[in-house]
């Protein structure tokens, strides 16, 4: 068969921009098109400078071992001083916006475990920006990082240097970053900025601090985990990519036998509260691609083969949470101290941090933190009509909590769609029916305030 030039061509041009469009990352529909000129503002205050400074302070911290409680803060070493440090950083940015930031510390003692080995105390630092709303402010969005650091051939050495640039200084710099900047704004939700300690052996500070705000009936409504996020400059590294990892089958639901077959019917295995959110945080990377953030790479998986995160304590709460991570790792710069083997060099120090890297992550959060606090609560209750056989859909729901909701969106995709393809306003009501039929797509619905900030997407389950 011959081709003309003239179909070639026009064959040429459509395969190049079917690339190139999959080279930009996951497409936003174009009723979630409009960026927060409010948050364009804030992720263009934010400075590799003062990451880099603030990378290089928590290494000269010797080690920040949670073991380490031997060592006086005054000492200049160790988790105490690191700890310390961190809490006037929060004051400091506190003051600089008139008391907008509550600054606590949350200890408590964690029994002998295989990593630790007499009790030791745990404290978690975090600063709380409460939201302007009196009904938003109850909900919360959390960043998180740990800012213990370990050396896993002399865990129990608090002498021995565990300098932690990349694990996890660079998450820790992320997290104070992202509060002195987003103190400086007001948001309708609460905004809570934590430091864990405790991560490395067993993600105790984690874990604490997910059981306490369980027991206290804190509404936390997303949990952001920055750990590993400094970019490591070795080969292979892409400095423009951050991976997103999300659990599949929530672990709440793993407890009920019930919960777990009507997930598998109705094949949700893809669409926990936490695989929305990280879908939420991909199409935040698309829309704010122009303010120098990173594409989200979703990795359907609740994290690296054989590695743990601060966001799996929470996730065991049933709070809903993701974790960032580096495109690539180097294993070789994690949990040592610097040394050479074999000639090459080994050490998480910060000579191998790319700083600019970690600011485009750190917007990456901030855009996803700010969107999510001046988004409407999601709509409550969805459901999808199963009272008798049709291919239309009808969709119901409850209206969002917080009453800030303007409209609401049915979001739909193919089953086999890593991310939501179709959107519909369909205005502000509690009902709607769909010309698609149930059993060939996936269905969601979110709410959207006056501004187009939407809520994270909530997927319907069956009522007869």
């Amino acid at each position: 068969m011959k081709i003309s030039r003239t179909c070639f061509i026009v064959v040429a041009i459509a395969l190049a921009a079917s690339i190139s469009a999959a080279a930009q990352g996951p497409k936003v529909a174009p009723s979630h098109s409009q960026t927060d000129a409010q948050i364009v503002r804030a992720l263009s205050q934010v400075s590799a400078k003062n990451i880099e400074a603030t990378i290089n302070k928590l290494v000269s911290f010797h080690t920040r071992l949670t073991a380490s409680t031997n060592l006086p803060a005054s000492s200049g070493q160790g988790v105490l001083a690191a700890r310390a440090w961190i809490k006037q950083q929060f004051e400091n940015d506190s003051k600089a916006c008139g008391g907008c930031l509550d600054v606590k510390v949350f200890k408590f003692t964690q029994p002998v475990s295989p990593r630790i080995k007499q009790p030791t105390e745990i404290g978690d630092v975090y600063a709380v920006l409460k939201g302007t709303d009196p009904e938003a402010s109850k909900r919360i969005v959390l960043i998180s990082g740990h800012y213990d650091s370990i050396d896993l051939k002399k865990m129990y050495d608090s002498s021995a240097s565990a300098p932690g640039a990349n694990d996890d200084g660079s998450g820790t710099a992320t997290v104070l970053e992202a509060a002195r900047v987003l103190s400086k704004y007001k948001f309708p939700a609460t905004i809570i900025f934590l430091t864990v300690a405790g991560e490395e052996e067993g993600l105790y500070g984690s874990e604490g601090f997910a059981k306490m705000a369980k027991e206290q009936g804190w509404d936390i409504e997303a949990m952001l985990n920055n750990d590993i996020v400094g970019g490591d400059k070795s080969p292979g590294q892409n400095p423009f990519v951050v991976r997103i990892f999300s659990e599949g089958i929530p672990y709440p639901a793993l407890k009920n036998p019930r919960e777990v077959a009507a997930i598998r019917m109705f094949g949700y295995e893809s669409d926990s509260p936490s695989r929305e959110l990280a879908r939420y945080v991909a199409t935040t990377s698309a829309l704010y691609a122009k303010s120098n953030v990173p594409k989200a790479m979703m990795i359907f998986r609740q994290d690296r083969f054989l590695r743990g995160g601060d966001h799996t304590s929470f996730n065991q709460q049933g709070f809903t949470a993701v974790r960032f991570t580096e495109y690539r790792e180097n294993f070789n710069h994690q949990h040592q101290g610097e040394s050479m083997v074999n000639g090459v060099e080994h050490g998480d120090l910060p000579k191998f941090v790319d700083f600019n890297y970690v600011a485009r992550v750190a917007r990456l959060n901030m855009a996803t933190l700010a969107s999510l606090a001046s988004a409407p609560a999601p709509p409550a209750a969805v459901k999808v009509d199963m009272s008798k056989l049709e291919n239309d859909t009808t969709l119901l729901w409850q209206p969002s909590p917080d009453g800030l909701a303007k409209s609401y969106e049915v979001v739909w995709r193919d089953t086999t769609a890593p991310q939501w393809e179709h959107s519909k306003n369909v205005g502000n009501v509690t009902t709607a029916t769909m010309p698609e039929s149930k059993d060939n797509v996936i269905f969601g619905v979110r709410a959207v305030d006056g501004k187009g900030h939407r809520s994270l997407v909530v997927v319907p389950m069956p009522q007869r």
